[in-house]
């Protein structure tokens, strides 16, 4: 009996070490709160930019064409990606130094492939649109895309990651029919939503 004991728990030490170097578990659930904090704020800036004094819930019938107007977005936008991604890659090696992991181990070099090929694509094509004039559309595609990057990131990490990317791509499609409310759901994409799924991490995987 004892030595079946000890062959379960070799068994079950095993089967450890293998989801370790298939999923990328040192994902840290504050880098994704306070991307979501991020993003409010520069949704805040954004909106005093362009739809101050007029509600953000009120409906907008035309879009910003303004090229300097436009390049202060993609400013805003720019510093809100590089705070979140800056933000992620700390808190995370804080978590996989704690864990005794390796942040670069190769669950955490697919996961960013996978990740990067779906939000590289979509950063062309919406500077494609941006450049042809098709100004309503930016704001879903970035959910749109952010949404398939998460759940083909999904595979190399935890789950929850995959049910984030299915709420931005719904969240995106609505926002196509409804492009007038753009920073409205850009906010609650990159607002809300990661505020509440690195809640979630945290309390789950951070503790």
């Amino acid at each position: 009996m004892k030595e079946i004991q000890e062959y379960e728990k070799d068994i079950a030490s095993i089967r450890t070490m293998m989801e370790r170097s298939a999923k990328f578990i040192s994902l840290s659930g504050l880098s994704g709160v306070l991307a979501g904090v991020y993003a409010l704020a520069g949704a805040g800036v954004a909106y005093y930019m362009v739809q101050y004094p007029v509600s953000l819930f009120e409906y907008r019938v035309y879009s910003i064409q303004e090229p300097a107007i436009l390049l202060k977005l993609i400013l805003v936008a720019t510093i809100v990606l590089v705070a979140s991604i800056s933000t992620g890659l700390y808190l995370s090696s804080l978590k996989a130094k704690k864990s005794g992991l390796s942040l670069w181990n190769t669950a955490g070099r697919r996961l960013a492939i996978n990740l990067a090929i779906p939000l590289v694509t979509g950063g062309l094509f919406i500077l494609i649109m941006l450049n042809s004039g098709h100004f309503g559309l930016a704001a879903p595609s970035c959910l749109i895309f952010y949404g398939l990057a998460l759940i083909q990131g999904s595979t190399n990490t935890v789950d929850e990651v995959r049910y984030l990317g299915f709420s931005e791509i719904a969240l995106g499609l609505l926002c196509a029919f409804l492009p007038g409310y753009g920073l409205l759901f850009w906010s609650i994409g990159f607002g809300v939503l990661h505020i509440i799924y690195g809640a979630i991490l945290y309390n789950k995987y951070d503790k």
